[in-house]
C-alpha cells in the first residue's frame, strides 16, 4: 500500500474515528503502511513533514501589559478618568492628581491578585512523553516522541507513559492507568484482540492512548494518531476553543457599572446644565461640579474592598484546605447551585477495601476502609470469623502471596504500591492478623503465571510450609482472578470439614450477587503439587481447589455522606459523574444517597438523547457513569443553561474541559493532574468533598460580606453626589468640595468599609437557597435603603453645614463642619450594615467584630489630622472645629443610628408577618 492510501490525521473527524480498535492486528499495520519491523527512517521522515511533529499546540498566556490593560476595562474607571481629563483642562491639577492616583491604585491591587496566568495547556503538553523506544528499519532505538508518526511500532514497558495513541500488536500482561483519560480507579487490563462493536474510549481495550501511564507488563504498539488528533490532542484543542465565563460577581459587577455609569453621567450633566442656565453659574464651574457629583456618586473604594474581601477569604480557604487560584472564584462558591462531583478520590476514598468475602460457610463482612490495616472480620451469621483454619485461612494465604503490591507506612500514613486491588488483599489479611512480612505467612515465590487479559487470571508456585492450608506437599499454587475463569479451572471447593465437591452454580449466583452491589469480584484457589515442581504452567492447573470470593469496592469518604446532607439543607444539588461502570456508580450512588433509587445513565445513554430530553435528564438524575470529556462539558453546559451555577470538580486530563467551562473549577491537589490543577479555580490539598462544602459556606459568608460592603458604600457615596446637586439646585455655595469628597470615600472605604470583610457567618447560613445565577447586585431592598439612607444623611449634611454657617462660621469651617458629620455618620452606618437582620445594638452587634471597632477608632483619628494638621488643612482646605461643634456631631450621628435601626426594625416585622421569619 502506498503512503496515498494512508488516511491523514488531519483528514480525520477525530481520533479513533478510522476503528482501529475493531479492525484486527496486522490488518491495521497493513492500512498504514507498516510492518512488524517498523517503518525505515526514511519513510518516518517523509511521513514527519506529512503529519507534522507529535505535539500539542499551545497558546501563550497573556502578557504583563496585556494583564495590566485588563485593569482598566471597567466602565467606572472611565467615568473617573473622564473627569481627571475635565479637571486637567481647567487647571484643576490637584484635583486631577488625585483622582488618577485613585485609578492607578485600584489597578495595582487588580494586577496583584489575578495571579498566575492559565497554563493548564502547557500542563497538557508535559503529559507527552519527551521519548519513546522506537522499532526503525526493524532496530529499537530511543527517539524523542516529537518525531513519531503514524505507522511506527513503540515498545512499552511498566513504568512507561504512552507518547501516542497506539492499536496494540503484542502485549503481555500489560495494565495501564488511563484515570488521566476515563477517570476510571483502577488499571485497566490491555490485550490485542479486536473489538467487534463501537465502544467509547474507557472500552477500547487494544488501545494505549497518549498521555496514561503503563502500569505492568510489556506491549509493541503501532502508531495510528499523533499530536493534536490523538485523544490528549482533542482535548487540548477543546480547550483552547472554551472560553472560560466571568464569574456572577463580575458580572454583577458589570452590569452595576455599566447602568451606575450611565446615571452618573446623565445626572451630572443635568445638574450642571441646570446650573448654567437656570442659576447663572460660570461653565468651569460647572465642569468643576459635574466632576464633583460623579467622584462622588463613584463608589472608589468598591473595587479594592471587594478585592480585599476576596483575599481574606482566599487566606480563609487556605487554611481549610482549599486554595483558591484566582480571587473571584471565592464569591463564585457562595452562589453554587449543582455541584458536579468526580466519584473517584473525592466522594470515595481512592483506596481499594475489601468489603465481603464468600466462603462455603457463607458470607463474611470486612469492616474498616482504606489501606489503614484496621478492620474487623464478622461472619453474617454473627460472631467474629476465625482466620486461623479452613477455607478463610486459606483465601487469606492465597491474597497475600499471589499478590505483587506492597503495604507500606509512611509516618501515619498507609499506602500501597502496586495494583490497588492486590493491595486491598494485603490489608485485609493484615486486618486478619497474617504477619505481612514473615514467614509462614509470605511464602517463597518459586514461579509465577502473570496476569494477562487473555486468561484472566495470575497464579504463582509457593513453596509451602507446615501451617499452609495444604500441609506436607512442600509446594502449593495460590491463583486468583475472574470468577467465571476460576471456576472453570476448578473441580473443588474447600470447605470447613475439608475438600468437597465444587457447587457451581452457587459460586456464579453468589459473584452475580457481588457484583449487582457495585463490587468488583474476584476469586481465589489453590492447589498442591509434587515437592519437586519448581516451575508452574497452565496444564498443571486443572485441579483448583476454590477458596472463596471476595468483593473489593472503593468506599464512599464518611464524611462525604455527611456533606451531603449539608448540601441538600443548603439547597445544593450534587451530581455524580464517573468514568467507572454502571453498576460501581449506581452502588455508590445509592451508598451515599444521591437521586432517586438506583436511576443512573451511562455516556451511552447520553449519547442517545437530543437536546431537549438531555436538558430534561439532567435535570432529573444525579448519576453518570462511563462519561467522556465530551459528556462532563455537555452536563456542565446543558446545568448552565437552565440557570444553575456550577461547581466540577476534576482530576484527569478527561476533566480540565469541563473544569475550564464551570463557574468554577475545582481539581484535586494529591491526586490529581497538573492538567487539572491549571484548568481549575480551586485546588483541594486534601482531595475531599466535605472540604468543598466548607468552601461553599465560606463563599456565602464572601458573599454576603460583598454585599455588606455595596450597602455601605453605596448610600454614602449617593448622599455626597445629592449634595452637591442640592447646593447647586437651592443656589447654594458646596457644602463639600470633590476633593475632600474623595479623601471621605477612600478613608472610609480603607478603614470602615474594609471592616466588614471580616464579618463572621451569618445564622442560618446553610440553611437558605443558592443565589440565582442572574441576580442583580442592587436588589429592592438594598435599593430602597441606599435612597432612605442616602436622604437621610443628606439632611442632616446640610441642616449642620446650615447651621456653621447661620452662626457666622466661614465657608471652610461649614465645609470642615459638614466633612467631620458626613465620616461620622458614616460609622454609625457600619454598625448597622454589619448585621442583616440582628440589632446593631446586641452584643453580637456591638463587640461581635473587633476590627470593626478598631476602624472607627482609626478613621476618627485620620479626621482629626484632617481637621488639625496643618498639610492636610492646606491640601483639602480644612480648619480647626471648637468643642460645641463635635458635640454637635456627635450627637447628630447617633440619632442617625437610631432612625436608621428603627428602619430595619421595621423591615424585619414586616417579613416575620408576611413569611413567618425573616428569610436568612
Amino acid at each position: 500500500m502506498t503512503m496515498a492510501a494512508i488516511d491523514s490525521p488531519a483528514d480525520a473527524p477525530e481520533a479513533g474515528s478510522e476503528d482501529y480498535y475493531r479492525r484486527e492486528a496486522d490488518d491495521c499495520l497493513q492500512r498504514l503502511a507498516s510492518s512488524r519491523d517498523g517503518l525505515s527512517a526514511a519513510e518516518a521522515a517523509t511521513r514527519l513533514a506529512r503529519f507534522g511533529a507529535n505535539e500539542v499546540a499551545v497558546t501563550r498566556p497573556p502578557s504583563a501589559l496585556a494583564r495590566i490593560g485588563r485593569q482598566f476595562n471597567n466602565v467606572l474607571l472611565f467615568v473617573l478618568l473622564g473627569s481627571a481629563a475635565i479637571t486637567a483642562l481647567l487647571g484643576h491639577w490637584l484635583d486631577t492628581s488625585v483622582i488618577v492616583a485613585v485609578v492607578l491604585i485600584n489597578a495595582l491591587v487588580g494586577y496583584i491578585q489575578e495571579g498566575r496566568a492559565e497554563r493548564a495547556l502547557l500542563a497538557i503538553r508535559a503529559l507527552l512523553s519527551p521519548v519513546a523506544r522506537v522499532l526503525r528499519d526493524g532496530q529499537a532505538q530511543e527517539l524523542p516522541a516529537r518525531v513519531l508518526v503514524p505507522g511506527d511500532l513503540v515498545l512499552l514497558g511498566s513504568g512507561d507513559r504512552v507518547p501516542a495513541d497506539l492499536r496494540l500488536i503484542d502485549c503481555h500482561g500489560l495494565e495501564a492507568d488511563e484515570s488521566v483519560l476515563t477517570g476510571e480507579s483502577v488499571p485497566v487490563a490491555k490485550s490485542v484482540a479486536a473489538l467487534p462493536d463501537a465502544v467509547g474510549v474507557a472500552d477500547r481495550g487494544n488501545l494505549a492512548h497518549a498521555g496514561t501511564m503503563i502500569t505492568r507488563g510489556t506491549a509493541t504498539g503501532l502508531v495510528i494518531t499523533t499530536g493534536r488528533n490523538t485523544e490528549l490532542g482533542r482535548i487540548s484543542s477543546e480547550l483552547q476553543e472554551i472560553e472560560p465565563i466571568r464569574t456572577p460577581l463580575l458580572r454583577m459587577l458589570n452590569r452595576f457599572g455599566q447602568r451606575m455609569s450611565l446615571l452618573i453621567v446623565a445626572f451630572a450633566s443635568a445638574v450642571a446644565l441646570f446650573g448654567g442656565l437656570f442659576r447663572g453659574y460660570p461653565t468651569s464651574d460647572m465642569l468643576i461640579a459635574a466632576v464633583g457629583i460623579a467622584v462622588a456618586a463613584i463608589p472608589e473604594g468598591l473595587p479594592p474592598v471587594v478585592t480585599i474581601t476576596l483575599a481574606l477569604g482566599v487566606q480563609l480557604m487556605a487554611r481549610q484546605g482549599a486554595i483558591v487560584r484566582r480571587l473571584a472564584a471565592v464569591e463564585t462558591l457562595g452562589g453554587v447551585s449543582v455541584i458536579c462531583a468526580d466519584k473517584t478520590g473525592t466522594l470515595t476514598r481512592n483506596e481499594m477495601t475489601v468489603r465481603a468475602i464468600e466462603v462455603a460457610g457463607g458470607r463474611i463482612e470486612v469492616s474498616g476502609t482504606g489501606y489503614r490495616p484496621e478492620g474487623t472480620l464478622q461472619a453474617a451469621a454473627g460472631g467474629a470469623a476465625d482466620p486461623r483454619g479452613g477455607p478463610l485461612h486459606a483465601l487469606l494465604r492465597a491474597g497475600l502471596n499471589c499478590n505483587d503490591a506492597q503495604l507500606l507506612r509512611v509516618d501515619d500514613e498507609w499506602t500501597v504500591t502496586g495494583d490497588p486491588t492486590e493491595g486491598a488483599l494485603l490489608v485485609l489479611a493484615a486486618k486478619a492478623g497474617l504477619d505481612l512480612a514473615a514467614e509462614p505467612d509470605h511464602q517463597t515465590r518459586l514461579d509465577v503465571i502473570p496476569f494477562e487479559p487473555e486468561r484472566r487470571f495470575m497464579a504463582t508456585l509457593n513453596a509451602a510450609t507446615a501451617t499452609t492450608a495444604t500441609a506436607g506437599s512442600g509446594r502449593v499454587v495460590y491463583a486468583k482472578g475472574a470468577p467465571e475463569t476460576l471456576l472453570q479451572m476448578c473441580r473443588q471447593q474447600l470447605g470447613e470439614a475439608g475438600v468437597e465437591p465444587l457447587d457451581h452454580d452457587d459460586w456464579t449466583a453468589r459473584a452475580s450477587q457481588l457484583a449487582r452491589s457495585g463490587q468488583r469480584v474476584l476469586a481465589l484457589a489453590g492447589c498442591e503439587l509434587p515437592p519437586g515442581s519448581n516451575e508452574l504452567n497452565e496444564q498443571m492447573l486443572g485441579e483448583l481447589q476454590l477458596f472463596g470470593l471476595v468483593g473489593v469496592t472503593d468506599p464512599p469518604r464518611e464524611e462525604a455522606r455527611r456533606s451531603l446532607e449539608q448540601c441538600r439543607s443548603a439547597g445544593i444539588r450534587v451530581k455524580m459523574i464517573t468514568g467507572d461502570h454502571l453498576d460501581t456508580a449506581r452502588a455508590v450512588g445509592r451508598e451515599l444517597g444521591l437521586g432517586a433509587g438506583d436511576r443512573a445513565l451511562s455516556g451511552a445513554d447520553l449519547d442517545a438523547l437530543d437536546d431537549a430530553a438531555f436538558a430534561a435528564a439532567v435535570a432529573e438524575v444525579d448519576v453518570f457513569a462511563r462519561t467522556s470529556p465530551e459528556h462532563k462539558l455537555r452536563l456542565v453546559r446543558a446545568l448552565q443553561a437552565g440557570g444553575s451555577i456550577v461547581a466540577m470538580t476534576g482530576d484527569g486530563l478527561n476533566d480540565a474541559p469541563a473544569l475550564k467551562r464551570a463557574d468554577i473549577g475545582i481539581a484535586m491537589g494529591r491526586k490529581g493532574t497538573a492538567a487539572a490543577r491549571e484548568a481549575a479555580e480551586m485546588v483541594l490539598t486534601d482531595d475531599n468533598f466535605a472540604t468543598i462544602v466548607e468552601a461553599v459556606e465560606t463563599g456565602r459568608t464572601i458573599d454576603d460580606n460583598v454585599k455588606k460592603s455595596v450597602a455601605f458604600l453605596l448610600p454614602t457615596s449617593l448622599a455626597e453626589a445629592l449634595m452637591i446637586a442640592a447646593a447647586i439646585l437651592l443656589g447654594y455655595q458646596l457644602p463639600i468640595t470633590p476633593i475632600q469628597v474623595l479623601w471621605v470615600n477612600m478613608v472610609t472605604a480603607v478603614t470602615l468599609g474594609l471592616a466588614l470583610a471580616f464579618e463572621r457567618a451569618e445564622p442560618g447560613v446553610m440553611q437558605r437557597s443558592p443565589r440565582r445565577a442572574g441576580e442583580a447586585l442592587l436588589s429592592g431592598v438594598l435599593l430602597w435603603r441606599t435612597c432612605y439612607v442616602s436622604a437621610t444623611i443628606l439632611a442632616a449634611i446640610l441642616l449642620l453645614h446650615l447651621l456653621a454657617r447661620g452662626n457666622g462660621s466661614d465657608i471652610a469651617y461649614a465645609r470642615t463642619t459638614a466633612v467631620n458629620a458626613l465620616v461620622w455618620f458614616e460609622a454609625m452606618y457600619l454598625l448597622a450594615t454589619r448585621q442583616n437582620t440582628r440589632s446593631a445594638f446586641s452584643g453580637q452587634g456591638l463587640l461581635g467584630n473587633p476590627i470593626a471597632a478598631a476602624s472607627i477608632a482609626g478613621v476618627l483619628g485620620l479626621q482629626l489630622l484632617f481637621t488639625y494638621a496643618p498639610p492636610f488643612q492646606l491640601l483639602f482646605g480644612s480648619t480647626p472645629l471648637n468643642a460645641h461643634s463635635w458635640l454637635l456631631i456627635g450627637a447628630s450621628g447617633v440619632v442617625f443610628l437610631l432612625v436608621v435601626e428603627g428602619e430595619k426594625w421595621l423591615h424585619q416585622r414586616f417579613l416575620r408577618r408576611r413569611h413567618g421569619r425573616p428569610p436568612a
